[in-house]
């Protein structure tokens, strides 16, 4: 085969490339306008991580190339510095340092001066977290500790209100991720992400395109009431279809005002078996705290017609390719796939080893098809998949003796007071990310959403209300 020259990106290039990519289009759509591999383009965007460069601009006090070929002109004919300043309302020092560090009187040239004073400019902004190790440290603790960027960013602003050099933005901190040039964070972080990518993505962007079928008499996002759109009373959820692996999936849907979540189990994927499922979940609830359901464009609600017939319940779908609209759903989701990492392929992920750090037991999990798999770049920038999981062998041992103490009372409290996440890798199976090799256990206990979901609906309808509506639907 016959290798093609390497090409070079000329800045109009390049400026069509970041146009292109910020209104969300693919490397493979942006490389075929210049009729190259989506790799030529991908090395240019992922330099910045994914984030367009400020256009650079001269200052307005700089001297510009007009006034060095003045200077240039003027010192072959052996005008006097002061001479010269006059001419172009500068000060004689401004003059002279400029024919100094470009070469004095007998080698001055316009041209090169002014292109070494556009080098010399180029004076990037050390990153803080690379100045301030031990924040960086810090932020690299808790990232570990998944923890996304915007908590530890607004637990350091809580922690220390009066010390700027103990505080980072969130920005910074997805930016020295991003942008491995700065020598601030480590890329291997990128998988503590709850979104792994190795690049920021336009918020317009979406794998869902024009071929994979449209929905017919949808009622656009845009036809909601204006109660729906700035959250002032409850009713109103968002939804969407998560996938996980081995043709497994789940519907999520988050409430607007109260940001309370509910997950559906679903057998398939196809619009039967989800508009049934749906239906099936909403006739659960009081329908005055289910009103209208905003959804994205997948096929699977492609029978909405007959989920609003049956329920009484308006639907309305997002714009192409805006999945943001729905941002509290699209937030949740991200949350979930902290919790259910998946493989782009469809691979499970198996236990590779161990290790130990802090005293702490880490677990680590990797997808063992990733060197031949053809969309390892979809999800790592590594060698393979790999996703760590920490463990407190003390907790531990406690919880596996209250097991085999008091098995039944165990199963019965997972069948009552379960973490939604638990409940959801119960649906999905016994897989790496269940109660951590527990035997007996099949699921993770915890009552931390299940209170927090408790006193947002005690908020909404009061203990009295819910009370009933706890009877209404075991009725």
């Amino acid at each position: 085969m016959k290798q093609r020259r390497r090409i070079y990106y000329t800045d109009g290039q390049k400026a069509l490339m970041w146009e292109r990519w910020k209104k969300g289009e693919s490397l493979q759509q942006i490389a075929q306008l210049f009729d190259r591999e989506h790799s030529s383009i991908q090395h240019i965007l992922a330099e910045t991580g994914g984030i367009r460069p400020a256009v650079r601009r001269r200052s307005r006090l700089a001297l510009t190339l007009p006034e060095r070929e003045e200077i240039s002109r003027s010192v072959v004919a052996g005008h006097s510095i002061r001479s010269i300043a006059v001419t172009l309302g500068r000060a004689p020092s401004t003059i002279s340092r400029e024919i100094k560090r470009n070469g004095d009187h007998g080698c001055y040239r316009a041209t090169q001066a002014d292109q070494a004073a556009w080098d010399r400019a180029l004076r990037p902004k050390t990153c803080k977290l690379a100045q301030n190790r031990a924040l960086a440290r810090f932020v690299a603790s808790k990232l570990q500790c998944q923890w996304a960027p915007q908590q530890i960013a607004g637990w350091l602003k809580h922690t220390y209100p009066c010390d700027e050099d103990s505080r980072v933005s969130h920005e910074t901190i997805y930016r020295s991720l991003f942008i491995q040039a700065r020598g601030a964070l480590n890329k291997e972080l990128l998988q503590h992400l709850r979104r792994t990518r190795a690049m920021r993505r336009s918020r317009h962007h979406t794998q869902k395109t024009d071929n994979h079928g449209r929905i017919t008499d949808t009622v656009s996002i845009r036809e909601r009431p204006a109660s729906v759109e700035d959250r002032a009373v409850p009713g109103h959820w968002e939804g969407d279809l998560v996938f996980g692996s081995h043709n497994s999936q789940i519907a999520t849907l988050v409430e607007r005002q109260t940001r309370y979540v509910m997950l559906v189990k679903v057998a398939s994927k196809d619009t039967e078996t989800v508009i049934n499922a749906l239906i099936k979940h909403a006739q659960k609830l009081p329908q005055e705290i289910y009103k209208s359901l905003t959804w994205d464009r997948g096929k699977e609600m492609a029978d909405h017609k007959r989920f609003t017939l049956t329920t009484d319940i308006s639907v309305y779908f997002c714009d192409p390719q805006s999945p943001w609209q729905r941002g509290s759903n699209e937030n949740t989701n991200g949350l979930l796939r902290q919790y259910f990492p998946r493989c782009p392929a469809g691979q499970s992920l198996g236990y590779s080893h161990s290790t130990i750090e802090d005293g702490m037991n880490i677990h680590v999990y990797i997808a063992s098809s990733c060197k031949t798999c053809p969309q390892k770049s979809q999800c790592t920038t590594g060698k393979e998949r790999r996703v760590r999981r920490w463990e407190h062998e003390s907790v531990l041992d406690t919880m596996q003796t209250r097991i085999d103490n008091n098995r039944d009372k165990m199963k019965l409290r997972r069948c009552t007071v379960e973490h939604v996440f638990g409940t959801v890798k119960s649906w999905m199976g016994s897989v790496h990310f269940t109660m951590k090799g527990l035997a007996h256990v099949g699921t993770e206990i915890s009552l931390h959403i299940l209170a927090y979901n408790m006193r947002r609906v005690m908020t909404i309808l009061g203990i009295a209300d819910m009370i009933k509506a706890i009877r209404l639907v075991g009725a």
